[in-house]
């Protein structure tokens, strides 16, 4: 999943509580080499990183947050836990954007041409991280000061890549929801859309059922041919009703992003995502189904949840606009941040595998390699290296790593790719009942589930420890 476009913003009641812990930012710009491995290219650009003095005391550490797959500014609003952690020990914040997000494009909207895009890597911006932190500890005087980088989903990979690849330069790590072992090629890829299922029938046994049978009247109007387009696009209130069954899958992956959304989003207050969302949206979800007497009425009335929320604006809906297809069966998100995530999805990302209507209740999407090789190959003119990953970045075998934290929520469809065990002493896995997508970086709230309040506590015990 283009993790960045399922980042559930905050609702605005929500910041209101918790404003006070997100201070505002000062912009910077870093002259970056496009490509650090090159000693013949000498191109750079301008790396965007976000930073506040507000808590630091000039002897505190510096907390720097491995921005991923979106801008950075989006990451600085939901990430508070960064800014309570900062008060409590007099920490500079720094945020550093990721190349080919946001602002941070090495050939501005020509970035993603063939010749361009390849300068997109793991590895090419795990160096810019490092060469900015490098910098910056000099322009703030804080050579001597022990750097903790965090992150959350790809950008909790990111952190833990720093310390496995520069643990000079970063002295801990905390890694929420972050599916390092996903990139091993010994993972399986079927875990995410049954863990998305296991999710929805946690919530409510029935669930399952009643969306298997939304689906269900789905693909019986579809066998009426063109007969049955209109009742389907009068459901789901497309904008652009069908006009052939071919359109149907697009329509079905629409709906599954949709359900993905929600179960990565399933947090205990409500938030805002492009619409707002209610509080553990699952649960809503599923009471919407289950309260429907046709199926596919209710299914389309609870995937519209995601993308118009509960009293949003939106009088009709988009698929082709709402959902790009691409190489991550998860979604990839819209405009530039869906080119990047697309390409490194087709590169060195292995990412999960569609659906089979037997471990999950979504119809059979499959996405198999063979399929994956040949988009990519037509779309990107590349082919995905699948052992270069654990090859380049550990895959399982970290036990040599250090102070690194693994957090993660038992709601979180993503778990099943994470580090569930601690590995050892210093390599901690903290597991969050009632967590979903790293909800122990978000501020704190009284709404919180115990368990993520007492993550937190944790986890600053062991930082404490780790950069004394």
């Amino acid at each position: 999943m283009n993790f960045w476009f399922v980042l559930c913003f905050v609702s605005i009641a929500v910041i209101l509580e918790v404003v006070e812990s997100i201070p505002k930012y000062k912009v910077g710009h870093f002259e970056q080499l496009v490509d650090h491995f090159n000693f013949e290219e000498s191109a750079s650009f301008q790396q965007r990183y976000l930073f506040s003095e507000i808590y630091w005391d000039g002897k505190g550490p510096i907390f720097f947050y491995s921005g991923n797959e979106g801008s950075i500014l989006g990451f600085w609003e939901n990430s508070g836990f960064v800014f309570e952690a900062a008060q409590k020990f007099n920490a500079l914040v720094i945020f550093g954007e990721h190349r080919y997000y946001g602002t941070s494009l090495p050939f501005g909207q020509d970035s993603f041409k063939h010749g361009n895009i390849g300068y997109l890597s793991i590895e090419q911006a795990l160096a810019d991280f490092a060469v900015l932190l490098t910098q910056l500890k000099k322009d703030f005087n804080a050579t001597d000061k022990a750097v903790v980088s965090f992150g959350g989903s790809y950008g909790g990979m990111l952190s833990a890549y720093l310390r496995f690849k520069y643990p000079n330069i970063v002295r801990a790590a905390l890694a929420a929801s972050a599916p390092i072992y996903m990139l091993a090629d010994t993972t399986t890829r079927d875990f995410f859309f049954p863990a998305v299922t296991k999710d929805f029938q946690d919530a409510d046994k029935t669930c399952p059922g009643n969306v298997v049978q939304g689906f269900i009247e789905i693909e019986n109007l579809k066998k009426q041919g063109e007969k049955g387009l209109p009742v389907i696009s009068e459901a789901f209130k497309l904008c652009k009703p069908l006009t052939s069954v071919d359109q149907i899958n697009h329509l079905i992956g629409w709906i599954r992003n949709a359900f993905t959304i929600m179960a990565m989003c399933d947090y205990p207050y409500p938030t805002s995502f492009l619409a707002p969302l209610p509080a553990n949206p699952v649960n809503y979800a599923c009471k919407v189904i289950s309260g429907s007497s046709n199926k596919m009425e209710g299914l389309a009335e609870a995937a519209g949840l995601a993308y118009n929320g509960t009293g949003g604006k939106l009088k009709c809906f988009d698929p082709w606009i709402e959902f790009v297809e691409c190489a991550d069966p998860t979604g990839c998100g819209t405009g530039n941040d869906n080119l990047a995530w697309d390409y490194q999805a087709c590169t060195e990302f292995l990412l999960p595998s569609g659906t089979n209507n037997v471990t999950d209740m979504f119809p059979e999407l499959p996405w198999t390699l063979d399929m994956r090789n040949e988009y990519c190959n037509k779309t990107w003119n590349v082919k995905p290296r699948l052992q270069w990953t654990g090859t380049s970045l550990w895959g399982k075998n970290i036990s040599s790593a250090s102070n690194i934290i693994f957090s993660n929520g038992d709601l979180d469809p993503w778990r099943p790719g994470g580090v569930l065990e601690s590995v050892s002493s210093s390599l901690v896995a903290i597991l969050i009942k009632g967590g979903a997508h790293h909800l122990d970086l978000r501020p704190s709230n009284p709404n919180d589930p115990p368990d993520v309040t007492a993550a937190r506590e944790q986890e600053l015990a062991l930082i404490r420890k780790w950069i004394s």
